[in-house]
This record gives structure tokens, sequence and C-alpha cells, in this order.
């Protein structure tokens, strides 16, 4: 490839400092550049070989094209960057056959970037990053993979912004066990759940699209993991309409007993704040909040299979929202289809400023 494509993608191609913690403001993070390419890759080379021979902290690009091949990546600090043609189209990675996982990034992977490619087929989760400290995935386009798009598990430090994720059995975009996480500025669409924070903390879902998937946006604790909590979240300014998609997960897995037509849901989980949210379009719930024991409910779950976790929402503050044109009928028998929702369960639980055009029960505590 030419070295003034080369630099002209790299100087284009900027990303979020990695040593920067995310828990700091948005527009306190420093962009840094990637610098010159260490590798470049071209359809019919192997990403994978090009990830061994390079190691730690290389740079890697990759020429637009298919490549069918799945890639691991055990060095820290590896970043691999897609190029575009003058057409837009970029770098492929699709299941060669048989593949769980498109790209995994293992423990001690630290600080890894993967930036401007997209990857599908896989059998379950389309990039896998397992207890990674420092992570940015940008502009990736994640679709068909099994159950997960892209799958941060007990990891910290990362940024997933400008990505596209579609038709997953589970999550398009999720973060499971994690803490000081950002999801922003992505589109999830035909998924089971858009976007779930599961049992993290200190995680930011910000000015995100959740459209045409099962359930929008799912923030919410889960018995059964190692990590016990999920607290301290902000959900704000997200646009999440029509969300009523029929649930497709497959049959015993708890995220099947979420229901469909749901906007926002806010199950289990402590300190969490919701505003400034756009929600509408959804035939059961806009935005819910409740315990966990309710997906024990829906998926005939005995209720003791939930004593790993105080399964109440504690700390929800939910403001200024706009929250209408929901709740047109409810699948399920003891709970009401409306805008706003409160099962009742959780202390220090309020809402303030919100437009709705209805809610259950009709006078919810107010925010002081």
């Amino acid at each position: 490839m030419p070295r003034t494509f080369a630099l002209l993608a790299a100087l284009a191609l900027a990303a979020c400092n990695l040593g920067e913690r995310v828990s700091a403001p948005i527009d306190g993070l420093e962009a840094t550049r990637f610098g010159l390419p260490d590798v470049v890759v071209s359809p019919g080379q192997s990403i994978q070989a090009a990830v061994d021979a390079a190691g730690p902290n290389a740079v890697i690009h990759l020429e637009p094209g298919l490549y069918a091949e799945a890639v691991t990546v055990t060095a820290p600090g590896v970043k691999i960057v897609g190029l575009t043609d003058q057409a837009g189209n970029g770098p492929i990675i699709t299941n060669p056959g048989g593949a769980a996982n498109g790209i995994t990034v293992r423990t001690g992977a630290n600080d890894f970037a993967l930036v401007g490619v997209t990857v599908r087929g896989f059998g379950r989760n389309g990039v896998l990053l397992s207890a990674i400290d420092g992570f940015l995935l940008s502009r990736v386009t994640a679709q068909d993979n099994g159950a997960y798009g892209l799958f941060p598990v007990r990891s910290a430090n990362g940024v997933i912004e400008h990505s596209v994720a579609s038709g997953h059995g589970d999550a398009g975009l999720y973060v499971g066990q994690s803490r000081a996480v950002t999801m922003r500025r992505n589109v999830v669409f035909g998924n089971v759940v858009g976007i779930e924070a599961s049992n993290s903390s200190d995680i930011k879902l910000l000015a995100n699209d959740a459209h045409d998937n099962s359930n929008g946006i799912l923030v919410v604790l889960l018995p059964g993991r190692l990590i016990t909590t999920a607290s301290d979240i902000l959900v704000s300014g997200n646009t999440v309409t029509g969300n009523n998609r029929p649930n497709f997960a497959a049959p015993g897995d708890l995220v099947a007993a979420v229901p469909a037509g749901t906007g926002i849901l806010i199950v289990g989980a402590d300190r969490v704040r919701a505003e400034d949210n756009h929600v509408t379009g959804h035939e059961f719930i806009g935005l819910g909040v409740g315990s966990s024991l309710i997906l024990a409910l829906l998926s005939n779950t005995p209720p003791e299979a939930f004593g790993d976790i105080e399964p109440n929402p504690d700390g929800v503050e939910v403001r200024n929202n706009v929250v209408t044109g929901n709740g047109t009928q409810s699948p399920i028998p003891f709970l009401p289809a409306v805008d706003l929702l409160w099962d009742g369960a959780g202390v220090g639980n309020c809402w303030l400023g919100n437009t709705f055009g209805s809610a259950a029960p009709p006078n919810l505590p107010s925010c002081s």
C-alpha cells in the first residue's frame, strides 16, 4: 500500500488515549494517533500470522477486503486498524467455518484497540475481550454473531464508540462484570437486547441509538456471577425507539425472559441515573425499574437461584426523559403496559421532570 495512503489513514483514525480512565469526563479524554503501521495485511494474507509476528504494541493495518479467519490476540498494546477504499469499503472478518469467536483478546492483552473492522457470522461472539484493562472498540460493525456482537467481560477502562451491532441472539453490545466502560454513539438493531450492562459498575451509556430490538437498553444485576453487584451507571442522551422485535433468544437462556416491546429496563442495579433519553414506540414499557426477581418469575426460575445477589434497585434516578407513545399492550398479566413503570422494589428511587403519558404507580416518588 502506498506510504501516503497509510499515513493519511493513520492520521484520520484518531482514538482515545488508552492511558486515560473513562471515569473522567468524555471531553477530558485526549486523542492520540496510532502512527504508521508496523504491518499491513492484504486479503489472502493471514491476520493471525501478522499479529503473532508483530508482538506487543504493534499497529496492524488491514486493507479492505474479505478475511475468512478467527483471530486471537495475546500480546499487550496491539492496535488493529481497518482501512477503507474510495467507495468506503473496509475489511470484513468472516467465519471460516465452525469458529465460535471472531476476535478473541485474552487476559493480559491490555490496551487493545480495534478500529474500522466488520466482524460477522461467528458462532458465539463477534469480539470477545476477557479481563482486559484498557481497550477501544471504534467504528466496529458486528453482524449475526450468534449471541453477542461486542463482548467485554471482566474488563475495565474501555470505550465502545461509533459501532454498529445487529442480528444477535443475546446482546449487540454487552459489558459484563466490568468497570469504568463507556459506550457512546453506537447504533444497535435487530438484536434481542440492543445494549446491556450486567453486573458492572461505573458504566456510561451515552447518545446511543437502539431501535428494532426486543429490548433497547438493559441495565441488570444477574445471579450466578463472580461479581454480585451493579451500580453507578449513567444512561443519558440515548434514542430508544420501536424495540418490539419478538424475543428470539435460545430457549432456557435467561435473556429469553426479557419482555419484548421494552425501551430501557433497569433491573436490580443500584445508583443508576437515567436522564435526557428519548424513549418512544414500545408496545409494552418505555422505561421500567424493577427487581431482578421479575426475571425469576418470567423465566420460571426458583427465587432461591437469585440468592447470591441483593435483587432490588436502590437509588435509581429517572430525570428529564421524554417517554411517550409506549404501553399499548402488556404480554404479562401482573405488569401494566405504560410509559414509566416501577414495581415498587428498592429504596431511594425517584422520578423528576419526565414527559410521559402513563405511569404505574400513577404517583411515582419525586426526586428532591
